[in-house]
């Protein structure tokens, strides 16, 4: 069953503990955690969708809707396109992909440009690192896309493979887990992926890892059920508790007679 229950939120040294919290199994191989980006850790959607509306307008087609263009996120830029732009001649498909990735540069390169990362996010990714476990992404974004992201967040040497939409399938295909499990040599049963959408789901259950899904991000959550997932996060503090190897006790219960 998901779990979507309200607990409270761990402070800083809850995350430490969870995530140092003894594995209980025997498998002692490398324990990898992969993150989708947009939607997970970092709040991209408004860049996005203005982008998507640049675009669109660009190049002569329907704009879609903020919920369209939100249901899209995750996928590659291409797939994205092609399922928000019906009917569309391949030609004018292509324009809207490239006036895409020119706006969304230059919304990156603005003064302004703001796509925060999501509350606890920073906190978990240093409890995980510190406690031994790998880190991953597996995005939508291009390699060019999330190498600016890692930089302006101070991230660049935070995750030891990077899985993005212009190396081979994106998701949900199986691919981007496959090649991370493989960049690091961790199996499935010590793999979990982290993601907002179906598409993470989809591809987690068919690479055979643990799917565990955010509440926060742009698909709902009976969809994350629906595809998968084996809980649904409602803050990212609570993400090393959840983990398959954790044995550190559940917020909710913990202290109850």
């Amino acid at each position: 069953m998901t779990d979507t229950t309200h607990r409270p939120t761990p402070g800083p040294a809850d995350i430490r503990s969870a995530a140092h919290a003894p594995d209980s199994r025997t498998n002692s191989g490398p324990r990898l955690v992969v993150f989708d980006v947009d939607g997970t850790l970092l709040d991209s959607q408004h860049n996005i969708i203005t982008a998507m509306a640049v675009a669109c307008r660009g190049a002569g087609v329907p704009v879609p809707s903020d919920s369209a263009t939100r249901g899209v996120i995750g996928l590659s830029l291409d797939d994205a396109i092609a399922q928000v732009t019906p009917g569309v001649p391949d030609s004018t498909r292509t324009r809207v992909v490239d006036l895409y990735r020119d706006a969304f540069f230059a919304l990156r390169t603005r003064p302004d440009h703001h796509e925060p990362l999501f509350p606890g996010a920073r906190a978990v990714l240093d409890a995980l690192d510190a406690a031994g476990c790998l880190l991953g992404l597996a995005t939508g974004k291009s390699r060019r896309g999330v190498s600016a992201v890692l930089e302006r967040h101070g991230l660049t040497s935070r995750f030891l493979t990077i899985q993005t939409a212009d190396v081979g399938p994106g998701k949900p295909h199986p691919a981007m887990l496959q090649r991370a499990m493989a960049d690091v040599g961790a199996d499935p049963d010590q793999t979990v992926m982290v993601g907002d959408t179906t598409f993470d789901m989809t591809m987690a259950r068919a690479a055979g890892t643990d799917a565990v899904g955010v509440a926060w991000g742009y698909h709902p959550v009976a969809a994350l059920r629906e595809a998968g997932a084996r809980l649904v996060l409602e803050s990212m503090e609570t993400l090393p508790a959840h983990l398959p190897w954790s044995s550190y006790p559940d917020p909710a219960t913990a202290g109850a007679a």
